[in-house]
């Protein structure tokens, strides 16, 4: 047996506690045997492990140099942009896997991300993030979203190719602002929820339309997951329009959501309104975090640490008491981890023995001030820091 006490830790919940486990698992501290290993924590706190709900593995340049950023005018020129700069950048897989590695020495077990899927690319991408997956496995566990950057109907031989990456390792079903990129709402629709339902597969639509089309676009979404009887299963990534409008429209369409059982997805982007967090909590509905794109073509900024993100979305949410900052925690743990259907960390007998451990005076003090130093619990084992400090590099 692998028995170990971690004593002395400083819980989410405020308390003082030794955690005790066996075999991965945590366990009564009262059935460890007296020679089980003992680390004393001293006060550190422990925080469940972060869960990563949505990322571009594809897409970052991290691992790679540095590509400064260029302005456009349009989601268009961006794309053109992107297609230039990641000519030039290191194969996908070595990128991929760059930002895994970057990701996980934070602390992020688990994550979903969306991969381009074109006629131009077809499933290379795709091929590439799973090679990046496949030397994770055990320590990053990888969901794989199909994502139809370039659009559906506007990019024909796009809806094969999603059939075809549901049976190559992808899970997920994407989509982009049916109406504003694609032109065709219906059609566009259509496809992705057609294609989830021949493959049993969940469904995650980026939606950056704003305003009364965005709103009509959440309501269109909620009405298709509801006939589908999707419930639990779609989220809308960004929802941008759901930040244009007044509080009340919020709340009208927080019910409409919540009765369908559709997700919204937020990294509360820096140039962006974004959904009010405690609007629709109130209402229901699930609502969850991530990183999005980090340091591509999209924007220069990110380094894969889940805890500074929950710290930026308090920030621009205003979650300023302790119970908040437990909010923008949970949008990176629990919340994110039910959302892609993994089993939710904690610290209940018999959970995963996975943690990770901060200096920081408590769970509301580490999101409202990151610490850069940390380590991680694994199935009850530390996990070396994948990421040399720059002392160690120096001395």
């Amino acid at each position: 047996m692998n028995e170990c006490i971690y004593a002395n830790a400083l819980t989410p919940d405020g308390n003082k506690s030794d955690l005790a486990t066996r075999d991965g698992c945590f366990v009564p501290i009262d059935t460890v045997s007296t020679d089980a290993k003992k680390i004393d924590l001293d006060g550190l706190t422990v925080l469940p492990v972060f869960v990563e709900g949505h990322i571009h593995l594809d897409k970052s340049f991290v691992g790679d140099g540095w590509f400064p950023h260029r302005p456009v005018g349009s989601l268009r020129e961006r794309l053109d942009v992107e297609k230039r700069l990641l000519s030039s950048a290191l194969p996908v897989v070595e990128r991929a896997e760059a930002l895994l590695a970057q990701a996980h020495s934070f602390g992020t077990v688990a994550m979903r991300s969306h991969v381009d899927i074109d006629p131009v690319l077809g499933l290379d991408n795709l091929n590439a993030v799973v090679a990046a997956c496949e030397m994770w496995k055990g320590r990053v566990d990888v969901e794989l979203v199909a994502f139809p950057q370039a659009g559906i109907v506007s990019s024909p031989g796009t809806a094969d190719l999603l059939d075809a990456a549901m049976r190559e390792g992808a899970t997920v079903v994407g989509g982009l602002d049916p109406t504003e990129f694609d032109g065709d709402a219906d059609a566009h629709l259509d496809v992705v929820f057609g294609t989830a339902e021949r493959h049993g597969a969940k469904i995650d639509i980026h939606l950056h339309e704003h305003g009364a089309g965005g709103i009509k676009q959440i309501e269109r979404i909620a009405a298709r997951a509801a006939a589908a009887g999707m419930s639990g299963l779609v989220t809308i990534s960004h929802a941008y329009a759901l930040g244009d409008v007044s509080r009340d429209e919020a709340r009208r369409v927080s019910t409409i959501l919540a009765e369908a059982g559709v997700s919204i997805l937020t990294n509360a982007p820096g140039d962006h309104p974004f959904p009010p967090i405690d609007v629709l909590r109130a209402e229901g509905v699930h609502v969850f975090a991530g990183n999005d794109n980090i340091r591509d073509a999209w924007w220069p900024y990110g380094n894969g640490d889940l805890l500074e993100r929950a710290m930026l979305i308090g920030y621009r949410s205003g979650l300023y008491t302790d119970e908040q900052l437990g909010v923008a925690l949970d949008m990176i743990t629990v919340d994110s981890a039910r959302a892609i259907g993994r089993t939710l960390p904690g610290f209940a007998i018999g959970d995963e023995a996975s943690f990770v451990i901060v200096d920081a005076l408590n769970a509301a003090a580490a999101v409202a001030s990151p610490p850069s130093e940390r380590l991680l619990v694994q199935h009850g084992k530390i996990v070396q820091p994948t990421r040399p400090s720059i002392r160690s590099r120096l001395l």
